[in-house]
């Protein structure tokens, strides 16, 4: 983790903790006795997701044995954090999502699952994901692959499903759906490219490809695949426009050119 950037964390930590005298045994716990992204993650998501039969104390040495073998699950974690703090107006640090947003949370979490999954450990993944679902409203299968540079604005009642894709520096905003199409197995999720932006309620079902920089409007039900570049609206979607700027998901505007 680059050094530069986790001190930046504990210095906005510290004002917060001068700031609010409330929060802070818990920005203390939480974040100052931490040594990196990691540890603050593997501490919360396993308080949070620990339950009767697989307890915190469980999940934080799995949840660290993992960080540890695997250098790519903090760096994704950090390139979420910046995405956030980019495009989120209401985000004006990373303390904020480290310890309060469901979606950045909820990400980590199912990073951690996916790498389970790959390793054969498919109930323990299945497990993680339950509980993330539960806990916070939003239930990735650990079979999902993200790229990253990731936001998933408030995203409560967000799904993927096992063979969905999502590539680098997206934006998905609440209530949205990779899913099915039907009882097709085998590949059967949306792929969704680079730059992408995902509007609220948005439902996109089935094997279909959503191209680079595309911006798939608010409530829209996506059946087809989307060309680069390109806005779709409706029910079903269809292309109305081209989005206003060439990544769409870092500027987070929804109107049609």
């Amino acid at each position: 983790m680059n050094s530069k950037f986790w001190q930046e964390i504990l210095n906005q930590a510290e004002v917060v903790k001068t700031k609010e005298q409330s929060l802070a045994r818990l920005i203390d716990e939480a974040i100052l006795s931490k040594a990196s992204v990691a540890e603050v993650l593997t501490s919360r998501l396993a308080e949070s997701l620990g339950e009767k039969y697989v307890t915190a104390s469980d999940l934080e040495q799995i949840f660290t044995k993992l960080y540890l073998e695997d250098a790519s699950l903090a760096k994704a974690a950090k390139k979420d954090l910046k995405a956030i703090c980019d495009r989120d107006p209401a985000c004006n640090c990373y303390v904020i999502p480290m310890l309060y947003y469901k979606g950045f949370q909820a990400l980590q979490a199912s990073r951690l699952a996916h790498v389970l999954w790959k390793n054969g450990r498919a109930h323990l993944a299945c497990h993680i994901q339950s509980r993330n679902a539960e806990v916070f409203g939003v239930d990735i299968h650990p079979g999902a692959r993200f790229g990253t540079g990731i936001l998933l604005d408030h995203a409560s009642s967000f799904v993927a499903g096992e063979t969905a894709v999502v590539g680098n520096d997206v934006s998905i905003l609440h209530e949205v759906t990779l899913g099915g199409s039907g009882k097709d197995c085998g590949d059967r999720h949306p792929k969704v490219g680079d730059g992408v932006l995902i509007g609220a309620g948005a439902k996109l079902l089935g094997n279909i490809s959503i191209g680079a920089g595309a911006k798939i409007g608010a409530g829209s039900v996506v059946l087809d695949d989307v060309q680069s570049h390109t806005t779709v609206v409706g029910v079903p979607a269809r292309p109305v426009g081209k989005p206003l700027h060439q990544n769409p998901s870092k500027y987070m505007d929804h109107h049609v050119k």
